[in-house]
């Protein structure tokens, strides 16, 4: 297995509007992140992962780009951005940028210009369609968030695809021009010193010819197998590594919704030419009554099984990428952990020490470090999130569901969750802004903040800190081999991890009960890693604590 930085790093994700605000417009901006720069040090974090900070009319949070070489007014200028990449080289953290290119903005030049006319020399650069008549769209396929994937045009009588926002439309990959358009500005970026790309919805970029009607699953009908995993997509990905990833020492890594770990070995295979390693959901996928809005817990039993599976079909073939949470994602201590104040610190500790021992690269998504919680959501007015506000009005308002039913499901996923402002010390606005912030801060801000779990010793911030130093001082974390025990259990996850001679047992506890466990022969008598309790671990018969977790070395 081959030793590489991006493989041995702990990336660190930031989603700029919620980071920290430095001019008090309540946004939070390029000169907030650099200004926070000697806190992400002293977490000892590697790379930053920089969500989209280019120009966007900000239908959909930057993912909709109108310029991907200038800077969005509301974040600072170029000049903001080249001091922050010089700033972090100066303390060896490494920029990973957010490339979003299956689709542009509407306002993008290239939309504008291709919407003109069916002549015009950019229509080309989208996905045009004639509906199947006058009032009927050509397909069935539903948007990511909500309503028809197809938009008509009146002024010129067809339909252009958007799989996300109508102000998303899809940029058409099979246009030899688009892709060299697209590989310039990457080039273009590169060469300006960042250190790799994010990929957004990458296994998306390529749709096939025929765009027959879908599965209906809800309201609409499914494109994904007509959109996902594409026809094309691994010959453009490697047309993307041979003419700009190769060129540079990067850092990549795909978001691949509907990824298999056959398929990640295509995208992220170590000799595949195509990317390091990917994102997948299956984890994180639970769907319930209503698609993804659901109130449900995935049982440990189908976590473990779906975690083992990538871990073991990866092993030595391909990279995997660890994340609980990121800003799609609820705040994994509300989703995995328990975020009530008897247990919200031990469960995530207890989640830390589960992903970060898991072999691959960890994310590590802003305010997780801290332990930030689920926003305590009252009205749909609180939302600031498209496809929330979409949801609710697609379910509620103009649907059938009763308000007090959707209600938990809404909120207990809500993307929002994770896009409250960074909660950095006790003051007002927690820190974040001396304005109005954007989107409200979560009232626990005077118990959860940056401030007073930097100076606590045994914080959830400083245990972060603990699990990162170790990974820079024992391979075996990096690159040991996983093996899955008690698959059984719905309360323990425990696993192995072997490198050579070393192995490192590590059992963490889902459970809000006392719960037995009889430690395997071999480690009766190892040292402690690291544990997120006071506790012996030399006997033989364990009694873990409600989400307790240990890591035994040998």
């Amino acid at each position: 297995m081959n030793r590489t930085w991006w493989k041995e790093a702990v990336i660190y994700q930031i989603y700029p509007r919620s980071f920290m605000d430095s001019n008090g417009d309540g946004i939070g901006d390029l000169r907030g992140i650099t200004s926070r720069l000697d806190y992400l040090k002293y977490l000892g974090i590697d790379v930053i992962w920089l969500s989209p900070v280019y120009q966007s009319p900000n239908d959909d949070n930057g993912y909709d780009i109108s310029d991907y070489q200038a800077i969005m007014d509301e974040f600072g200028t170029m000049e903001d951005f080249d001091e922050l990449l010089t700033q972090a080289h100066d303390r060896n953290i490494r920029i990973v940028m957010d490339l979003v290119v299956n689709h542009t903005s509407d306002e993008h030049k290239w939309f504008m210009e291709s919407r003109q006319s069916r002549e015009n020399e950019y229509r080309d650069y989208y996905i045009w369609r004639e509906g199947k008549d006058a009032q009927t769209p050509p397909n069935n396929w539903g948007s990511c968030f909500s309503g028809s994937a197809w938009q008509y045009d009146e002024d010129t009588n067809m339909y252009y695809l958007h799989l996300f926002s109508k102000k998303q439309p899809d940029l058409n990959w099979d246009n030899e021009k688009v892709r060299k358009e697209v590989f310039d500005m990457m080039t273009w970026w590169c060469d300006k010193g960042i250190d790799g790309f994010r990929m957004d919805v990458i296994s998306m970029i390529s749709k096939t010819e025929e765009m027959p009607d879908g599965e209906v699953t809800d309201l609409y009908g499914d494109f994904g197998p007509y959109c996902v995993n594409g026809p094309n997509v691994h010959k453009y990905l490697k047309e993307m590594n041979e003419k700009v990833l190769s060129k540079y020492d990067l850092m990549t890594v795909g978001e691949t919704p509907g990824v298999t770990t056959e398929l990640a070995r295509q995208y992220a295979g170590e000799d595949a030419q195509e990317l390091n390693m990917v994102f997948q959901f299956e984890h994180v996928d639970e769907n319930g009554k209503y698609g993804k809005w659901t109130n449900e817990r995935m049982p440990l039993t189908r976590l473990k099984k779906i975690l083992s599976r990538w871990q073991m079909d990866l092993y030595g073939k391909a990279w995997n990428s660890l994340f609980w949470d990121n800003h799609d994602q609820p705040r994994a201590v509300s989703r995995f952990g328990n975020d009530s104040p008897e247990y919200r610190e031990a469960s995530a500790k207890m989640l830390a020490t589960c992903l970060h021992m898991l072999q691959g690269t960890p994310y590590i998504y802003q305010g997780e470090e801290l332990g930030m919680t689920n926003y305590p959501f009252k009205s749909p007015d609180d939302f600031r999130d498209i496809e929330s506000i979409n949801a609710y009005r697609e379910w509620c308002t103009d649907g059938s569901i009763p308000h007090e039913e959707f209600w938990p499901c809404i909120i207990f996923r809500s993307r929002d969750n994770a896009r409250t402002p960074v909660q950095w010390e006790n003051t007002a606005q927690a820190g974040f802004t001396t304005g109005t912030p954007w989107i409200a801060v979560n009232p626990n801000y005077t118990e959860i903040n940056a401030e007073a779990e930097t100076k606590n010793p045994d914080s959830v911030f400083h245990y972060y800190k603990k699990l990162i130093a170790l990974r820079k001082q024992h391979p075996i974390m990096v690159y040991g081999k996983y093996e899955p025990l008690l698959e059984d259990s719905e309360e323990l996850f425990v696993y192995t991890r072997t490198l050579e001679s070393e192995k490192l047992l590590v059992v963490c506890s889902f459970s809000d009960k006392e719960t037995t466990f009889i430690l395997p022969e071999e480690f009766v008598g190892a040292s402690c890693l690291i544990s997120n309790m006071k506790n012996t671990y030399d006997g033989k018969n364990i009694t873990l604590k409600p989400y307790e977790a240990f890591v035994l070395h040998k």
